[in-house]
């Protein structure tokens, strides 16, 4: 069936008008090098509009009836009854739906464009009239405008284009990181495990050497408590033989006495004929003789003072029932051979010293106290060792197998302590204290049981004196105490810094800044001697004989005085590299005075030998501050050392 052509050219005549217009741009378009690229997309464009427009002619056409057309029997059209067109309208349909998909944006662009530059209306305009082209300048303008919209669109894919392909840089910098990440993890987590496997066996293999360790240790300790209970079985021996030798020498000395008593009366109850001219000759010569120079009253009363450290110094041999008048004959007969005599000690009961060590290794170190230490001591079995810090408090420290272990803590102190020692019984403590009291504990009660208060600044010194208690402050003053009273009974004024103070019976010995040693007598709180010092005195220490005074000055030098003779002058000990610390370091002698011992400021403990005056040892490398303090045990076999840190270390030579 053939159909008219009048309805599609009705159709499709706006159409071709705007594909001629579009055409037209285009061309004008493309001429210019810069709108190139947009080329195809404005080609499409217009075949998409073409497109359309034949697809709404061809529907409209087939919804129009033909003039004049055959009718088939059922009186409908030619058209009705065929399923082709049927199926052509619903191709058509289908590429129109999909072409408005793919170039909606494109033609809402261009549609934009043709709004802005009036070129729609124009066009229109134009159809009503006929007009098939515009003009030159309208044509330019448009491309003008329309070129500058594609520059626009081009710059802004192209931003979008880098932003985009920087962020896919990224992503592959992040991926290549996060596989790296995962290999690390895998890596580690092996050698977790190994590292795991590998410390169960170094476990294993410590515990193993803990044991064996922990066996050592204790064979250790057993050997220590043989080699202690020999060594104690040696010093009973040894006691006993000097308790043998001191019964026979004085049975034989009450012998010689005996003797010399009969002779005495013999030669009293016989007759002597004495020559006129030997006689006068002889008494001449006796009168002669030099007399012994006159002591003064306070020498003799030094003197006198001085028997408690005499009782090993050589004493005469006539017995002391013997009459003065025939003692003094007798001297002065025997007067050739006095310094021989002198030379020679009788025999007698005295306390057998122990053989001192020469520390060499330290046995223990611990930090005993929080703040710094000042002052130690042994008790006299050598058991245990007292500790007295600027902590306020006294530790008392077991000492068993060469370690040191904690007994109690005594307290009571407001300041703190600068001294302390242990009653000749070794169940009590005395101490000094910066609150310028002392106080006296028991070790079965940590709270003092007594508190001595009188000095005007600290007490530096405190020390047991038979029944009585003797301190020293820095006011200057030495006090005696009752501990029955609790109550002060002599009081000496020395008018200078008193450092330290040693006693022995009814004697006290206290060292100061003036550089003076004073000798006091307890019982008249009066100086009877005077001596001078190297410096300022730091601290002093007697022997267990009571023979030597060892005394420390702030001249980096000992002093070692021999008590028998005062007027004698001391032996010195020096070394390279040691110091005096401090105003009250605390020095010690060794229970048998053949060693000193001293803390340095560079933290080593020095060590002499008295006999031969030069340096035993040096022990470092434990003490990490200035020593403050050195004690020795009475049995010779320990030493022990205190710091300004805090830290005690046990010495002997094991």
């Amino acid at each position: 069936m053939t159909l008219a052509p009048a309805p599609l050219f009705e159709v499709t005549a706006r159409g071709r008008l705007v594909a001629l217009f579009a055409a037209r741009t285009f061309e004008t378009i493309a001429k210019s090098p810069v709108v190139v690229p947009v080329a195809s997309r404005f080609k499409a464009e217009v075949a998409t509009r073409e497109s359309r427009t034949n697809f709404a002619a061809a529907a409209s056409l087939t919804s129009m009836k033909p003039l004049g057309g055959p009718k088939d029997s059922r009186g409908g059209t030619a058209t009705d009854g065929d399923p082709w067109k049927a199926h052509v309208l619903l191709q058509l349909r289908r590429r129109d739906r999909e072409q408005c998909r793919r170039f909606r944006d494109l033609v809402c662009a261009y549609s934009g464009l043709l709004d802005k530059s009036g070129a729609t209306d124009w066009i229109l305009a134009s159809g009503r009239r006929g007009a098939v082209s515009p003009s030159r300048a309208q044509l330019k303008k448009a491309a003008g405008e329309l070129a500058y919209q594609v520059v626009e669109r081009q710059q802004q894919m192209k931003m979008q284009d880098d932003v985009l392909e920087e962020q896919r840089d990224r992503l592959l910098q992040d991926e290549r990181r996060l596989a790296g990440a995962r290999d690390l993890r895998l890596q580690l987590r092996l050698r977790a495990e190994r590292l795991g496997e590998r410390n169960g066996r170094l476990k294993a293999e410590y515990d193993a050497l803990m044991e064996r360790q922990g066996r050592a240790e204790r064979r250790l300790r057993e050997e220590k408590l043989r080699g202690s209970g020999l060594l104690e079985d040696v010093m009973a021996l040894k006691r006993q033989a000097a308790a043998r030798l001191n019964q026979r020498n004085h049975r034989r000395s009450r012998a010689q006495d005996v003797n010399l008593q009969k002779e005495l009366q013999t030669a009293a109850t016989s007759q002597v004929n004495v020559d006129s001219s030997l006689g006068g000759a002889r008494w001449r010569c006796l009168a002669l003789k030099k007399k012994p120079a006159e002591k003064s009253p306070a020498e003799i009363q030094a003197d006198f003072l001085l028997l408690p450290f005499l009782r090993s110094a050589p004493a005469s041999h006539v017995s002391p029932r013997i009459p003065a008048s025939i003692r003094d004959l007798f001297e002065r007969r025997r007067g050739r051979s006095r310094p021989a005599a002198e030379e020679e000690e009788p025999a007698r009961p005295v306390r057998v010293p122990a053989a001192a060590r020469v520390p060499g290794r330290a046995l223990h170190v611990l930090e005993a106290h929080e703040q710094g230490v000042n002052a130690a001591a042994f008790c006299p079995s050598s058991a245990l060792l007292a500790s007295a810090g600027t902590d306020r408090v006294v530790k008392v420290w077991q000492v068993r197998a060469g370690a040191l272990r904690h007994q109690t803590t005594l307290d009571g102190s407001t300041e703190g302590l600068t001294c302390v020692q242990f009653d000749p019984t070794g169940h009590r403590i005395l101490a000094g204290s910066y609150d310028k009291s002392a106080l006296l504990w028991c070790l079965d009660r940590p709270v003092a049981k007594l508190t001595l208060t009188g000095h005007g600044r600290k007490v530096t010194a405190a020390r047991f004196s038979r029944h009585q208690v003797v301190t020293g402050s820095a006011d200057g003053t030495v006090r005696m105490w009752d501990l029955q009273r609790a109550a002060c009974v002599h009081l000496a004024q020395a008018s200078s810094f008193c450092s330290d103070v040693v006693c022995s019976e009814n004697v006290a010995i206290s060292g100061h800044f003036d550089r003076k040693i004073r000798l006091w007598d307890t019982r008249l709180s009066s100086c009877v001697r005077c001596l001078s010092a190297q410096g300022k005195v730091t601290s002093l220490d007697l022997s267990a004989d009571g023979r030597h005074l060892l005394s420390c000055c702030r001249d980096d030098g000992l002093q070692l005085l021999d008590v028998r003779r005062w007027s004698h002058r001391g032996a010195a000990f020096r070394a390279e590299g040691f110091k005096c610390a401090s105003d009250s370091t605390k020095v010690a002698i060794s229970p048998d005075a053949c060693f000193v011992a001293a803390g340095s400021a560079d933290g080593a403990v020095y060590v002499w030998n008295v006999s031969a005056g030069n340096l035993e040892a040096r022990l470092a490398d434990n003490h990490s501050a200035s020593v403050s303090a050195v004690c020795w045990s009475s049995s010779g076999e320990y030493a022990a050392s205190v710091d300004k840190k805090g830290r005690a270390v046990l010495w002997s030579d094991l």
